[in-house]
């Protein structure tokens, strides 16, 4: 008898395939006993085995238990319960480990560290009595993180690694039928492959997707199946092309149904029966032609069902599967769908649970494709693996393109070559490529020794996804360098699926892509390599360019994303790009003091880590939208609207559909004298037929347009908002798709904002000024202004013996020149490390003189300042003027002029720091709202009248920075939400518009606080609110990822100086 047999012909294992040698640090071996990759398809006849296993953690698998080994089953020592999908670091095992690029590990590949934490896993189950004790068991796992070993029923089964991707088993002759079976996997933290899983995520461990026991008939069966599609040359008639890979012992027959999904019709569209009179096993190909089917898009998501049903004497087997009819190709250089080019408004994808990491649930990433549909975004790219496989069903279904990309990335091989030569991070990007990227390559990506690991992570991604529509490319995966490697996983590709093209940014001359491929680009490179790149000498190109990361979302941004559109809408070879990235990836924790915060890098104790940087998504860790996602809802709204006159542009920017859908509404609201707008005329208007890509004029109608001829000398704002006409799957009827926002009149110079009756002082009374050795006090008989003679600043302003400013406990001020801000995390790259440099965190005030003008309605002081940083030379002489009239009002007027040795170019801001007594908890405003606004980050906010709490204006980021502001304003109200006492009315001199923000908090508080509970009781400590009244403030920028703030919306420290004012006015608020 063979050796290698047990007595029921089961094969016997070693536990290493290499005598000596470890499979988990082998990169030749990948899967033992493993079936051949299939579509990812669960029949009725499967058993879910997630739950809770028994469990137990080893810091080696010199310490793990062995199935075989074990005395008996009632052995317990060192076993603990854990839940089935989840991660072991999530589940008091170990701890989460986040870095970016860098390997935790030292880079030694295939090796990885002795002391390799090891989960080991085990629990029992029972073949149901309902299914046939003849059929075929396989056993599948999703996903198990990073390696693993099978036993049933203490034989070992198979090995298997490639952490997102599935792996089945067949365990038909392990398992006892009509028994107890035992189950134990056993999991490695490190193998070979983590050295090609790198990818910008936590490093966790653990069986962390699905594990089914399925039945599949064993005399006859479907194996697998590829259903593609294809059309004529008109795109009208299709072709329904369908690949079966089919097994029979005897005669079979086979059924293929297209029908109408039941939510239309339910009617068979068309029909195909096969019969075969003998055993068989090969792929059979079948093509039914349809005629004019409905077309699946991004916009159009129509599916039908595809019913496969194979019958063999008295067993058969069902399988259904939906289908998009849709054709993808390079057409004149662009990809195209159907015939037509594409344009991606789209975001990176990382699977991420706040709780439960890469397990991540179904609904949970439902809601996030829904949210991404609510907000005009049409595409993912998966990163950098293949994620959980119902994403796909959903992404089918709601209508999203999709990238899907192969579970490969191995950017720490950088820092293994680049720290050694000590290559500079503020080095140009591209020329370190040049001097690292093609040594990095060697380790794995240029190695001929992981070629099939490679091979096996390409061909595992495209069987399991290759029936969805929604996947319309294929990637090679991400910064894994170049190499052979990559060109075997394109032509293996082409192979297994030529109907799709190939993404790969690592391959800069797109010699393994069908596209060329950026990250981060500034908009002047861009714009280059789309002009240049691959173009020929009479301007023909054969590859499109898209962006698969850019606009890097840390945090306070992103800028920069009108920009980027505009060249989307340029230039036609660029078809969009991937904003980096959907969400944060913060995971729950709670401190030692109890309070809970979402944890980043370093936050488990985990050296080397990378820190925040695992915090920079559109939607926060949990999951909820950002103002960086808001703002990207209106950048790439599907319609543009203008409006001239009594004229409005419309222009279409879908791909395939009209306007059909949407309903458009209006409304004009006058700005002008009083508190709240007047909406002067609200409607709607007929859209015009437009079809996509198309730009339509539609006139306003008579009410619309009588309206706007008779305004005159007050602010006018005429808002046009698109909605949706129909509840979808993804948003309710009603919902905003897109708006614009045209100030029909400018203001002339005798409108006012907001001119209310301030008090009821006597405007006749005469304002008296009163001097002691340190102070000025400037009053009336009601209020009183108190300036400090030493510093000639403001210390206090009271109205009825009430205080509306008060000093602060460390320099006495109530009121002063503002020119620092928190930094944002944009800003550390660049800005923060220069604005440092020149001591803008630290810069000092020192009085030149201080002068008085008395007249009978008013009294002007003047203090001449000179700010300045320690050891530097270099400072700004501020002249500060403040009059106060008889009404008790405060004008400030500011000139800045920049003197010394090289003062900075640009600054964070400049304006005014006030200090609100602590009963000011309300704010009022009219300008853009009512979310937070820089320069460029403010398409999103519109002209209106909001109020808002204190802790209403705070964004929450989970990492604390600067936030808050609000550009444009008219004016502002400072109050509380009583009606007794005064509050305060600000407008900027002349009329001009002002940024403002308000906070609780210092900005040394936020910028020490390392989540939002840090800043829990760090309040002021006399409770006073902080407000910054500024005449600019810089833009974000997304330099933590790409080019900083554009050059002409930063703060510019000018040589002929600096010149603004504010009006601050007693007045009471209810």
């Amino acid at each position: 008898m063979d050796p290698s047999l047990q007595d029921n012909q089961v094969p016997v294992l070693n536990l290493q395939q290499d005598e000596g040698r470890n499979d988990y640090e082998n990169e030749a071996v990948f899967r033992r006993n493993a079936l051949p990759p299939r579509s990812y398809y669960i029949p009725e006849t499967a058993l879910l085995l997630n739950g809770t296993w028994e469990f137990h953690f080893a810091s080696t698998p010199l310490k793990a238990p062995l199935p075989s080994l074990e005395v008996a089953d009632t052995d317990r020592e060192g076993w603990t319960t854990i839940q089935v999908p989840g991660h072991w670091q999530l589940q008091g095992h170990g701890r989460p480990h986040y870095t970016n690029v860098q390997y935790p590990i030292p880079v030694c590949p295939p090796y990885v560290p002795t002391e390799n934490p090891t989960g080991t896993y085990r629990r029992r189950f029972h073949v149901p009595h309902s299914w046939n004790r003849e059929d075929e068991l396989h056993l599948r796992f999703d996903g198990v993180d990073s390696a693993y070993h099978v036993w049933v029923n203490k034989i070992l089964v198979g090995y298997a690694q490639g952490s997102r991707n599935p792996t089945e088993f067949d365990v038909t002759d392990y398992v006892e039928p009509n028994g107890v079976n035992e189950l134990v996997v056993r999991v490695y933290q490190w193998s070979d492959g983590s050295y090609i899983e790198d990818q910008d995520q936590w490093w966790l461990s653990g069986i962390f997707r699905d594990v089914h026991l399925i039945a599949f008939p064993q005399d006859a069966r479907i194996n697998d199946y590829f259903i593609q599609t294809d059309f004529d040359d008109k795109y009208r008639d299709a072709e329904l092309n369908i690949k079966l890979n089919l097994v029979t012992s005897s005669s079979a027959s086979i059924r293929i149904i297209l029908r109408e999904q039941a939510q239309y019709s339910g009617e068979i569209v068309a029909q195909r029966d096969l019969e075969y009179g003998m055993a068989v096993e090969e792929t059979l190909e079948v093509s039914l032609p349809i005629r004019a089917p409905k077309k699946w898009t991004a916009e159009t998501p129509y599916l039908y069902d595809v019913e496969l049903i194979l019958t063999s004497g008295s067993m058969t087997q069902t399988i259904g599967q939906k289908v998009g009819f849709r054709k993808v190709e390079i057409k004149n250089g662009l990809i195209c769908v159907n015939g037509t080019p594409v344009t991606f408004n789209g975001v990176n994808r990382h699977d991420h649970h706040p709780l439960f990491g890469r397990a991540v649930p179904v609904d949970f990433i439902r809601r996030d494709l829904r949210m991404m549909k609510s907000h005009n975004i049409n595409a993912l790219r998966c990163s950098h693996y293949p994620s959980h496989p119902k994403l796909f069903d959903i992404a089918d279904e709601l209508g999203l393109w999709v990238i899907d990309e192969a579970d490969l990335e191995c950017h720490g091989f950088y820092d293994a070559v680049a720290r050694p030569e000590d290559i500079p991070e503020d080095m140009d990007y591209e020329e370190r490529k040049k001097l690292v990227f093609s040594k990095a390559a060697k380790y794995t990506s240029d190695n001929p020794s992981w070629k099939d690991a490679y091979l096996d992570r390409m061909e595992q991604m495209i069987h399991r996804d290759k029936n969805h529509p929604s996947v319309i490319i294929w990637s090679l995966g991400n910064e894994a360098f170049y190499g052979q490697n990559h060109q075997a996983m394109y032509d293996l590709a082409k192979t297994l699926d030529p109907s799709r093209p190939i993404h790969y940014e690592g391959d800069p001359l797109a010699q393994s892509a069908d596209m060329y491929s950026y990250m981060y680009p500034s908009i002047e490179r861009l714009t280059k390599l789309v002009t240049t790149e691959g173009v020929k000498p009479d301007g023909t190109f054969d590859k499109p360019v898209i962006l698969c990361e850019y606009a890097h979302a840390m945090g306070n941004g992103p800028g920069w994303l009108e920009d980027y559109q505009k060249l989307f809408r340029k230039y036609p070879r660029l078809q969009g790009g991937f904003i980096w990235e959907w969400a944060n990836h913060g995971l729950l924790k709670k401190g030692d003091d109890g309070k809970e915060y979402y944890a980043y890098g370093g936050d488990f104790g985990d050296t080397p880590n990378d820190g925040t940087f695992v915090m920079d998504g559109l939607v926060n860790s949990r999951h909820d939208p950002t103002p960086g996602l808001v703002e990207l809802k209106k950048v790439i709204q599907p319609v543009l609207i203008s409006v001239e006159g009594l004229t409005v542009t419309i222009t279409n920017l879908y791909n395939f559909i009209g306007l059909e859908h949407l309903t458009a509404e209006y409304k004009v609201q006058s700005f002008g004298g009083s508190s709240e707008p007047d909406t002067l005329v609200h409607g709607a208007f007929d859209l015009p037929a437009i079809l996509p890509g198309e730009t339509k004029k539609a006139s306003l109608d008579d009410k619309l347009a009588s309206t706007l001829n008779g305004l005159g000398g007050k602010d006018v704002f005429l808002t046009i908002s698109l909605i949706l006409r129909h509840t979808t799957a993804w948003a309710k009827a009603g919902h905003e798709i897109a708006w614009h926002q045209h100030r029909t009149t400018l203001p002339s110079d005798k409108t006012t904002y907001l001119e209310l009756q301030t008090s009821n002082r006597d405007l006749a009374s005469r304002v008296r000024l009163n001097q002691s050795a340190t102070s000025l006090t400037v009053s009336d008989n009601g209020f009183c202004f108190v300036f400090d003679k030493t510093t000639g600043h403001l210390r206090l302003w009271e109205v009825d013996q009430s205080h509306l400013l008060i000093p602060d406990p460390g320099t006495g001020s109530a009121l002063s020149l503002g020119f620092w801000r928190p930094h944002t995390d944009n800003d550390i790259p660049h800005s923060l490390p220069y604005w440092k440099r020149f001591g803008l965190d630290a810069l000092t005030s020192q009085l030149r003189s201080i002068k008085t003008t008395t007249a009978p309605e008013a009294i002007t002081i003047v203090s001449n300042l000179y700010i300045a940083p320690p050891v530097l030379n270099w400072g700004f002489n501020a002249e500060i003027s403040y009059t106060i009239n008889n009404s008790g009002a405060l004008n400030i007027s500011v000139r800045l002029n920049p003197v010394g040795y090289h003062p900075p170019s640009h600054i964070p801001r400049v304006g005014l720091n006030l200090r609100l007594a602590p009963r000011f908890d309300k704010v009022k405003w009219l300008g853009l709202g009512p979310g937070e606004s820089y320069p460029d980050k403010q398409s999103a906010q519109r002209v209106d009248v909001y109020d808002s709490d204190i802790e209403g204006l705070h964004t929450g980021y989970d990492v604390p920075q600067e936030n808050g502001n609000r550009m444009g304003t008219r004016w502002l109200l400072l109050g509380n939400s009583g009606i007794i006492s005064p509050g305060i009315r600000v407008t900027g001199k002349d009329s001009k518009i002002f940024s403002f923000a308000a906070s609780k908090y210092s900005a040394k508080t936020i910028e020490e606080a390392r989540h939002p509970c840090d800043l829990e009781g760090k309040e002021e400590k006399d409770g006073a609110i902080l407000v910054k009244l500024d005449a600019e403030v810089a833009g974000v920028g997304t330099a933590a990822c790409g080019p900083g703030v554009r050059e002409d919306l930063l703060v510019k420290v000018e040589e002929d100086g600096m010149k603004f004012g504010f009006v601050l006015k007693p007045m009471g608020l209810c």
